[in-house]
């Protein structure tokens, strides 16, 4: 073969217009590569952070509806207790009888324990219990025979806990041992 026949066999026509193009440019060097890639990866961190700081307002829109939600849902449970109290005061107002009086107001306060308990709020239990630093606050300690050191005698203020958490802590007092007197003291 000849150099020209050689010439015409290793030049193909070009199978696309890419390859054409590439075959004109000399390859990118590795600096030029770099900076390629450094663009793509600022590109990706914009659209990241950007897609994260609306994930952010999405979630922060959520919780305050769920909140809201909540409140609302409580509130129209709580509703009807508050609107037997009003009756129970315009009752009051007109009534002779302080018993039928008493008993209305004793009714209204277990539709209130009942509709806490329905949303998950408990009592917490005092009186009788060993005083528990993380339900009970001591107020006061009461030196006693009648009850073992530790123990609470009396609720001066109830505590609430919803599910785990306390809501807060119950006020209470709490027996301690009677101190031994000095013979000689009252001489």
């Amino acid at each position: 073969m000849s150099d020209d026949t050689r010439e015409n066999t290793e030049v193909e026509a070009p199978t696309s217009r890419e390859q054409e193009e590439a075959s004109e440019l000399p390859p990118p060097t590795e600096l030029e590569q770099a900076q390629a890639e450094a663009v793509k990866l600022k590109d990706m961190l914009v659209r990241t952070s950007a897609d994260f700081d609306n994930f952010r307002k999405r979630t922060r829109r959520e919780v305050d509806d769920a909140r809201r939600g909540g409140r609302e849902e409580l509130l129209k449970e709580i509703l009807p207790v508050f609107d037997n109290l009003e009756r129970a005061i315009q009752s009051a107002q007109k009534a002779t009888d302080v018993k039928a009086v008493s008993d209305g107001l004793g009714m209204i306060l277990k539709q209130f324990d009942a509709t806490l308990a329905r949303v998950g709020i408990t009592r917490v239990p005092t009186v009788g219990v060993m005083f528990d630093p993380s339900m009970h606050e001591a107020i006061q300690q009461l030196e006693t025979d009648e009850h073992p050191p530790g123990t609470v005698v009396a609720e001066v203020q109830p505590g609430y806990v919803s599910g785990e958490k306390l809501v807060r802590a119950a006020m209470v007092v709490v027996a301690k041992p009677r101190t031994k007197e000095d013979p000689g003291a009252s001489a």
